[in-house]
């Protein structure tokens, strides 16, 4: 490893972390008036600190980024131990033109005495901030408490994603994330018809038992078709499937059918978000244009490999931002928003039967039309491969891998690659984004090596330009 600073070595160029601390959910998302938000999970003092806000960051562009510090600090005795994940309401008038940002959050609060804090002895509170210039927040409103949750529910209930949609009980709906008392995950939904006073709907969960917690749910339309998105908890970890201990996806609904009428869910239907080490607790919203945009979080809880090696005073970071379309078979396919080839320069072919060296680790690599089997390495520590019918991604060194060894899904072949390098991130979207890889790697060396042998019509990778290095001087 060279002279530079352990600290900022694997600090990233164009994919959104903190300037100090800890980091996680993607929380918030919209684009109000104008202006991109992008607010999350934040603490500031890691590994010291206890405080469990809302960080902020806005953009024009969705590349260039500016963080705000925290916007929302744990401060209320509603929120005393955490101010946790939820989402985020634009309102608009008449005319069309947005006049109020709405968000939602659950207030934690875990009372002293001994308890499992499942069952018994945790508060999840339903709070409401607003803003007028999305940056100047109200006083907070507590919503909802426990007492209003059905009373087969546990203490474990959070993650509030709000949408508009006429119905006979009202034209506002959130979307919680559930555990019942027979530790099922499941979904709770209210009604309203202002924002503020809500109602019970319903609480709909699997056809068969699929995780003990349902987390970040969220609720996605693409083409006129609905999909109900969460994070299940406490799948078992099977060859070719949820490989992570907390995983992430969606569950298409039938035509027609909308999430507020759903009972029950086909759990036989879902489809992982991303097959790698470090992604979960994705969040999806609609930008001025009518894109659905997607972020997550570049971790996972609860693993036994590293985000942060020793001499990190952060850690964590968010994916790009990915634009999501539907597949003709419904599959959900992400890909890069398109700003982020606006980062692009310093394009080259590569030697698709041998070896390329970068300058930095950042890139962004194209393959298309690729024929037959993949193989591609980048620093002879990190191999994507695709071979009989599977893809897998795999840790060759142990020291840049961070306790990271294999992550597969079977894939009935490959005909196109985009993989993003951002100094300690990575992320691979095969066939168009229908299935994505992403994982941390911690690089030792300085200049960027890849290593490629396929049969393919294009390879050609980019020098992505520092755009985050400004934030991290706030």
């Amino acid at each position: 490893m060279n002279e530079k600073s352990v600290d900022t070595r694997w600090r990233m160029a164009y994919h959104l972390m903190p300037p100090t601390g800890w980091l996680n959910d993607p929380n918030g998302l919209c684009q109000y008036k104008g202006t991109y938000h992008v607010f999350h999970q934040y603490s500031p003092e890691w590994p010291t600190g206890r405080e469990r806000g809302w960080g902020h960051f806005t953009s024009p562009d969705l590349v260039h980024w500016e963080h705000h510090g925290m916007a929302i600090h744990q401060d209320i005795p509603e929120d005393a131990s955490g101010a946790y994940s939820g989402g985020a309401l634009v309102e608009r008038d008449a005319e069309g033109h947005d006049v109020l940002l709405r968000l939602y959050y659950t207030g934690n609060v875990k009372e002293p005495g001994d308890y499992d804090y499942i069952h018994a002895g945790r508060q999840a509170n339903e709070i409401e901030v607003t803003s007028e210039d999305g940056y100047t927040l109200s006083p907070k409103r507590v919503l909802l408490r426990n007492a209003d949750y059905p009373d087969f529910l546990s203490c474990h209930v959070r993650d509030p994603k709000l949408w508009r949609e006429d119905s006979a009980e009202g034209s506002y709906h959130m979307l919680l994330g559930a555990r019942d008392l027979d530790d099922h995950g499941r979904l709770l939904l209210f009604d309203s018809h202002d924002g503020e006073s809500w109602t019970y709907r319903s609480c709909p969960t699997s056809m068969e038992p699929f995780g003990y917690m349902w987390e970040c749910p969220d609720r996605v339309v693409l083409d006129g078709r609905e999909y109900a998105g969460f994070s299940p908890q406490g799948l078992p970890d099977e060859e070719w499937r949820w490989q992570n201990e907390s995983n992430c996806g969606y569950i298409e609904l039938p035509e027609g059918v909308r999430l507020l009428d759903v009972d029950r869910l086909d759990q036989r239907d879902f489809v992982e978000w991303d097959r790698g080490f470090d992604f979960y607790a994705p969040q999806t919203f609609v930008d001025e244009t009518g894109r659905t945009i997607l972020l997550g979080w570049m971790a996972v809880p609860d693993v036994d490999y590293e985000s942060a090696p020793e001499g990190l005073g952060w850690i964590h970071c968010l994916t790009v931002p990915r634009e999501l379309t539907r597949a003709r078979d419904g599959r959900i396919l992400q890909r890069p928003v398109a700003e982020v080839a606006s980062l692009r320069e310093d394009g080259r072919e590569l030697d698709a039967r041998g070896t390329t060296t970068l300058p930095h680790h950042r890139a962004d690599v194209e393959l298309s039309g690729i024929t037959g089997d993949l193989r591609l390495t980048l620093d002879d520590a990190l191999e994507l491969v695709c071979e009989d019918g599977a893809a897998y991604l795999r840790f060759l060194d142990e020291a840049v891998g961070a306790g990271r060894t294999e992550r597969r899904v079977r894939l009935g072949g490959v005909a196109s690659l985009r993989l993003l390098v951002d100094e300690s991130a990575v992320e691979a979207y095969l066939n168009g984004g229908r299935e994505v890889f992403s994982t941390r790697w911690f690089p030792r060396r300085d200049d960027l090596t890849v290593t490629l042998a396929c049969d393919c019509a294009s390879a050609r990778a980019w020098v992505m330009r520092d755009v985050m290095g400004n934030t991290y001087t706030h």
